[in-house]
């Protein structure tokens, strides 16, 4: 891991429910938790399946690592994204897995 281009990340603890619902509620970027939540392993950015450009995905991974759900690093040239799921499940119990399995129930004739 490169840790030299590290992204800040926020300490769970001082994210608030209000900020976790701000980032939740557009379904892209509910659709890139329900990948990682589905991952057995870390994804890069541009391996999502995700209907936007890569600027507009660049700025959802962005409020979703200032809402402290995930957590990105370097591997080589890739940008690598993981679920903070084991910290976010202690600070926000249920939430995440509520998130995702409603996630799961939309039809798909209604996700981006």
């Amino acid at each position: 891991m490169d840790t030299d281009r590290v992204p800040e990340h926020p300490d769970v603890r001082s994210v608030t429910v209000q900020q976790v619902l701000e980032a939740l509620v557009d379904p892209v970027r509910r659709s890139i938790i329900t990948q990682l939540s589905g991952s057995p392993a870390d994804i890069a950015c541009g391996a999502f399946d995700l209907s936007v450009s890569k600027s507009t995905a660049t700025h959802h991974f962005r409020v979703l690592r200032e809402a402290g759900l995930i957590r990105q690093y370097y591997v080589g040239t890739s940008r690598m994204n993981s679920l903070r799921r084991d910290e976010f499940d202690d600070r926000f119990p249920g939430l995440l897995d509520a998130v995702v399995s409603a996630d799961h129930a939309t039809p798909a004739q209604h996700r981006p």
